[in-house]
């Protein structure tokens, strides 16, 4: 997924199941106003799905708010503006956030951190679709959508208190969770195309590089993904960037690999191929002839069990299948 939501959503990149469904809801909801409540971990693209809800049927402005930045006793006049004089430096009145939002969309991210006494003033908006600026005895009517995001456990912080229950119902009229980076791994190869394309498109990575990037949990998720192809190129001396081109955190994994001799000890009672080495990618899986025999001697040798070939072969599940797929096996 893009950092900058572009478009509607074809800014969501890749095919997975769970991409096509999250597609399908924003074309959906793109039809209606109502509250949208977006899960998930930091990280997955959340904004960016708020982005495309906004531009399914775009009206008026798309205004993020970071509930994390709203602190002091500022806070209110950001969300809500203030009138001339309402405090000490007011010289003159200003618009808050969710005036300028105003036949737009507000987008509400990581609303978890909202404390509970904007909480009941949120509550309010979304009840009577009115607030008051800081320094005002009149109420101000307004038209918004709301979205808001959080990678929180709303309704555990409900039951501890941190969270109003009647905002949460308010909220959570319809939900989207958005899955984790390592859920979709199928989609990797795709985002990475896509963000060396952003960069300019002149790199490419090695195939073992990218088998790499394939493998790795990406804990944050889309961002870090991003985050780790810009810095790759930023820092590249050519066009291909290798394995040791990678980040430290995918360096460090590949460190702490045991090698294929300790893996076919632990996880199979089968020897090991004639034709593979005790490391986690054997030379010989860049040539596509060998590769293809190599891979059919392995299922011979586990009867097929794709998991402890994969172990076999020092490569992940997700990379063989991928292999058995491009070389048309069939077990």
């Amino acid at each position: 997924m893009e950092r900058n939501g572009k478009g509607c959503s074809q800014a969501l990149v890749g095919q997975s199941a769970q991409i096509c469904e999250i597609r399908r809801m924003i074309e959906k909801l793109g039809r209606n106003r109502a509250p949208v409540l977006l899960l998930g971990e930091s990280g997955t693209g959340k904004e960016v799905v708020a982005r495309a809800i906004h531009a399914a049927n775009p009206s008026g402005e798309f205004v993020p708010i970071d509930c994390g930045a709203l602190v002091g006793p500022l806070m209110e006049s950001e969300l809500f503006g203030h009138t001339k004089g309402a405090f000490t430096g007011a010289s003159e009145a200003k618009k808050g956030l969710i005036e300028l939002a105003d036949g737009g969309t507000a987008f509400f991210d990581e609303i978890g951190d909202l404390p509970l006494d904007m909480q009941v003033k949120l509550l309010r908006l979304l009840q009577e679709r009115e607030f008051r600026p800081v320094g005002s005895l009149k109420q101000h009517k307004v038209n918004i959508r709301v979205i808001a995001a959080t990678h929180h456990n709303l309704a555990r912080d409900v039951e501890k208190g941190t969270f109003r229950q009647d905002l949460y119902y308010r909220l959570n009229i319809v939900s989207l969770r958005l899955p984790a980076l390592r859920d979709r791994k199928g989609d990797i190869e795709e985002l990475i195309n896509h963000f060396l394309e952003q960069c300019g498109g002149h790199h490419r990575l090695t195939p073992e590089a990218l088998e790499a990037m394939i493998e790795y949990d990406w804990p944050g998720n889309v961002r870090e993904l991003q985050n780790s192809i810009e810095r790759m190129v930023a820092l590249s001396s050519g066009p291909w960037l290798h394995i040791g081109d990678l980040p430290s955190s995918l360096q460090n994994r590949r460190a702490a690999e045991p090698n294929l001799a300790s893996a076919v000890a632990a996880g199979s009672e089968t020897a090991p191929l004639p034709l593979l080495h005790a490391r986690p990618r054997p030379a010989a899986l860049f040539l596509p002839a060998v590769e293809k025999e190599t891979i059919l001697r392995a299922l011979e040798a586990t009867h097929g069990d794709r998991a402890k070939a994969a172990q076999m072969l020092g490569i992940g599940r997700t990379t063989l299948y991928r292999k058995l797929k491009e070389y048309k096996i069939e077990n």
